[in-house]
């Protein structure tokens, strides 16, 4: 751990990542949450009136966002029954079998 450095803004920001990263909507309210509540200690442990403010706004920021509802007209392409199919996956160029394959191994 380095000296003069909060170690619970890193831990708050990876909280932020895994809400953003959440596959359903209890998991991403959870994941703000947890951010939030970080972000509250961070403030907590800051010595510096501007970041402390900074990382309080950020806890209230995480907090909104937990209850927000995620963007409907957006389907997840995770669930089952999403609209995302192979056919709407990008195309590539065929392989051409007639040359052999050079790689690593050859």
């Amino acid at each position: 751990m380095s000296f003069g450095k909060n170690p619970h803004v890193a831990k708050a920001e990876a909280a932020e990542q895994k809400a953003r990263d959440a596959r359903d909507e209890i998991a991403r309210e959870q994941a703000w949450l947890e951010a939030a509540r970080r972000w509250d200690r961070a403030a907590e442990r800051e010595t510096d009136d501007k970041r402390r403010q900074l990382y309080t706004d950020k806890s209230e920021h995480a907090r909104e966002q937990a209850t927000l509802q995620p963007d409907a007209s957006e389907p997840d392409s995770s669930e089952p029954g999403s609209s995302a199919t192979v056919a709407d996956a990008p195309k590539s160029a065929p392989l051409d079998r007639s040359k052999p394959r050079t790689g690593l191994l050859n």
